[in-house]
């Protein structure tokens, strides 16, 4: 074939896909549904020209579009890995985390749900082999959501909804074509009805062999990744190759599924890459996959749609039936998921509500697109497949994609429309209201003030002045109208936006990285809980999401007791130097938070809104000062470096500022320049690198805070640093039950507790300690105690905390304090106290 006119038929194609997306932005249709017609029409419109008698000149050029190499291998080697890879870069993490149940429940669960029911019913309505019919049901049981993601989009659904939706949606094109590799071989083996228990029992195998490859894989390129520091183009070139290499691999050398690989090594680069890149050359290269996902989505959109012809040219009247029991499975297969087991993840508490309009909506956008009709062209171009299947499956799954296609993608907006789901809410549209109105009185003051500096003509001012008058005071009028909004909805509303602010603030520090790409993701991520928190639920949502970003996670308990039990610091030692740093990034960004209630929120909702928020916001610092606090106690000399690491980055960048501004105003050349940021690059690397933190000897450190301890010598502080085990709990936690076996003593290193005993709340702080009280009269604690802010605690058993009380005066004091403060005899306690003393006994 002609090089010449095959790289212009390309290059003709992305002409196309230039034109597709305003196409169907002024058609309101999705975009995948242009491209797939654009295909079409090309594809009917070369069989014409190369049939039709009425000319031969362009013949040459149907020739070549009918006769490009598009093959099921183009497909699944070179554009799938490509979307796959992008659309976990693009992911959020720990968002996706967040949600793990319910994404995974519904890809797993609903692509083996809906190839069992498109199966049964076809092996029941047609003369297949089960195991062909199980095949069609595995490739049209993925679904593309690029269309009503974007529409959800639009029109200001809830995120953690379309968030749900691609994550399910990615891996259930994983699921799905295990599952299709897993069928094909039955069919290519001529296993008309295979075990069905058999077959999944070998889809573990399938993905667990491509997680533990993509895995090993990232890991390999973000190391080489991260010794390329400066070569910005030697770091993209391999995440390029990344995908590539981790399908081939564990397609034809482990024989494990390659889209799992290309998944696990995206979520390994998206969980590992920012904190071993410059935070610039991660941004950079996500936009280029971006880029690179936009052409192969497109590509493989109107390739595939150009074989459309060619699948159903064979077609006969009764497929048509067949195709309605594909359609008719599939939906009912969707709707069981969405209003059945949805809402069942909802009562358990697995997953968020999703409301019926968003369930219905879901369910008509679940089109099919490109990935169906490239596993249905596999079959068909394989040759160890018998003819009739073929035939039938290419027909069948190409009917069914363009009936997703044409009639539920060009009626999605419709039937959202229907739903309601595209106007706002009366809140939203009484806030947009008060915008407004702000807005244009913020813009009259500027208007006079340019007017007034460039001189201009005062007719031609006091005229537009009118009519911007008028405007203003419409705009006033229409706001005063809607002034009966509730002060909850408000205060709903001015935390979206401060929560929102908040997030562009993060964005703004980490492009001045004055906060670290490893932290960047984790503060975003938080940011996002408070959006949605406040959004569902208010202030109770947002005060939640605000306790949980200073809460010790599951992770920072896990590293806790591997160190307990297994000796093993690091990952505790890890966890302890991010919480610290996220900590100091939490604190720089809500200091500025205030500023924007003052200026915004209060001009659109009012002064007493606004005081809630300060409220609210004085709340959240003193919590992060709280915690902040407490890890400086623990870890004293950490603190310190970690404080003076941040001035340090700090300084770097306003350096790298000032260069910059004397480039651009000449006074440097771009050579100097060049050196100059070669030199600060080093030492920002250097400034990068996070001290080395030692659990053992902090821990040490931390007894010798204890004025309680401030008696022993060295080596019996290093003893009970040993014997004394650490305990981290949050907020409203409970450490001792009421009626529960006292065993233990606590000794408080950060934080505070509250006692509640008959009627009775005490607050004990930093130095003080409890639980002595039950061990030394021998009963059941009657007082329950619980952690009112991240508190960590020094946890001593009965047995040594009594040897310690017969060694320490100091000790023995706190006790007596502690029972006259609670109205009991010291007495009681210590019955021999002054005779028992030995201060030689080892602890």
């Amino acid at each position: 074939m002609d090089i010449v006119l095959v790289t212009t038929i390309i290059a003709s194609l992305f002409l196309v896909i230039g034109a597709a997306e305003p196409v169907a932005a002024r058609l309101r249709l999705p975009y995948s549904v242009i491209l797939a017609g654009l295909g079409i029409l090309i594809g009917l419109g070369a069989t014409f020209f190369l049939r039709t008698q009425l000319t031969d000149a362009l013949n040459p050029v149907a020739e070549a579009i009918l006769g490009l190499p598009i093959r099921s291998n183009v497909f699944l080697y070179v554009f799938l890995p490509t979307l796959l890879f992008q659309a976990t870069l693009g992911m959020n993490l720990r968002r996706m985390l967040d949600d793990w149940v319910p994404i995974l429940v519904l890809a797993v669960v609903a692509v083996v749900v809906a190839t069992l029911s498109v199966g049964y019913a076809l092996a029941w309505a047609s003369a297949l082999p089960l195991a062909a019919c199980l095949l069609i049901g595995a490739i049209v049981s993925t679904t593309d959501p690029s269309a009503v993601v974007s529409i959800f989009r639009s029109i200001s659904a809830p995120r953690r909804l379309a968030r749900i939706i691609e994550g399910e949606s990615l891996l259930n094109d994983a699921a799905a074509i295990a599952l299709f590799g897993l069928f094909m071989g039955f069919v290519m083996l001529g296993l008309p009805d295979p075990e069905l228990g058999d077959a999944l029992a070998r889809f573990p195998l399938l993905i667990a062999g491509g997680a533990f490859t993509g895995w090993l894989a990232a890991r390999v390129a973000v190391w080489i990744m991260a010794l390329f520091g400066r070569h910005e183009l030697a770091q993209t070139s391999i995440s390029v190759a990344l995908p590539y290499l981790a399908y081939i691999i564990a397609e034809q050398s482990i024989g494990a599924s390659g889209v799992i690989a290309v998944v696990a090594a995206g979520l390994t680069m998206n969980l590992t890459a920012p904190g071993r890149l410059p935070p610039q050359a991660w941004a950079n290269l996500r936009e280029l996959w971006d880029v690179l996902a936009h052409w192969a989505g497109a590509l493989i959109f109107i390739l595939a749609a150009l074989l459309i012809p060619r699948l159903l040219e064979e077609v006969r009247l009764a497929d048509f039936l067949l195709v309605g029991v594909v359609i008719l499975a599939a939906i009912a297969a969707r709707v069981v998921i969405l209003f059945g087991l949805l809402p069942l993840l909802t009562l358990l508490r697995l997953s968020p509500a999703v409301d019926r309009p968003y369930r219905v909506a879901i369910l008509w956008g679940g089109l099919r697109g490109a990935v169906t009709l490239a596993l249905a062209l596999a079959v068909t171009e394989s040759f160890r497949v018998p003819d009739g299947i073929q035939r039938v499956v290419g027909i069948l799954a190409t009917g069914f994609t363009l009936f997703t296609l044409i009639v539920q993608g060009t009626t999605l907006r419709w039937v959202i429309g229907r739903l309601g789901l595209d106007r706002l809410s009366p809140i939203d549209e009484a806030l947009s209201r008060q915008v407004v109105a702000v807005a244009l009185q913020t813009v009259r003051e500027d208007v006079a003030s340019t007017t007034e500096n460039y001189d201009l003509s005062r007719e031609t001012v006091r005229s537009e002045a009118k009519r911007f008058a008028e405007r203003l005071d419409a705009a006033v009028k229409l706001a005063e109208d809607s002034a009966d909004i509730l002060d909850r909805d408000r205060i709903a509303l001015g935390l979206i936006a401060l929560a929102g602010h908040e997030r562009d603030t993060i964005l703004a520090r980490v492009r001045e990285r004055t906060i670290s790409a490893r932290m960047a993701e984790q503060v975003l991520s938080d940011a996002d809980r408070l959006i949605e928190g406040a959004r569902t639920q208010g202030r109770s949502g947002y005060q939640r999401a605000a306790r949980r970003s200073v809460a010790y996670g599951r992770g920072f308990r896990t590293a806790v007791q591997l160190h307990r039990r297994l000796r093993l610091s690091g990952p505790l030692a890890r966890l302890t130097a991010d919480r610290f740093e996220l900590l100091l990034s939490q604190r720089l960004i809500l200091r500025d938070l205030g500023a924007f209630i003052d200026g915004r929120i209060r001009r659109i909702h009012g002064r007493r809104v606004a005081e809630l928020l300060h409220e609210l916001l004085s709340r959240r610092i003193e919590a992060v000062e709280t915690a902040l606090e407490g890890m400086r106690l623990q870890y004293p000399g950490y603190a310190e470096e970690l404080e003076r690491r941040f001035i340090r980055r700090t300084a770097l960048r306003m350096e790298e500022r000032e260069y910059m501004m004397m480039r651009e105003d000449g006074l440097i050349g771009a050579e100097v320049l060049t050196a100059l940021m070669a030199d600060l690059d080093a030492r920002r690397a250097a400034a990068e690198t996070r001290p080395r933190l030692d659990i053992a000897l902090q821990r040490t450190t931390l007894v010798r805070q204890f004025p309680l301890f401030e008696e022993f010598d060295e080596r019996a502080v290093k003893r009970l640093g040993r014997v004394l085990e650490t305990r981290y709990v949050n907020a409203g936690e409970t450490v001792i039950r009421r009626d529960s076996a006292a065993r233990r003593v606590f000794f408080i290193a950060s934080g505070a507790v509250e006692l509640k005993s008959a009627g009775q709340t005490w607050r004990l702080g930093r130095g003080e300690m409890f639980g002595q009280m039950a061990i030394l009269m021998k009963r059941s604690p009657r007082a329950e105690a619980h952690a009112i802010a991240p508190t960590t605690l020094l946890e001593l058993d009965e047995e040594r905390f009594r040897r310690l009380l017969r060694r320490s005066e100091a000790l023995r004091e706190a006790v007596r304090a502690s029972a006259e403060k609670r109205g009991i005899d010291p007495s009681v306690l210590l019955p021999d106290s002054a005779e028992t003393a030995a201060t030689g006994e080892s602890v």
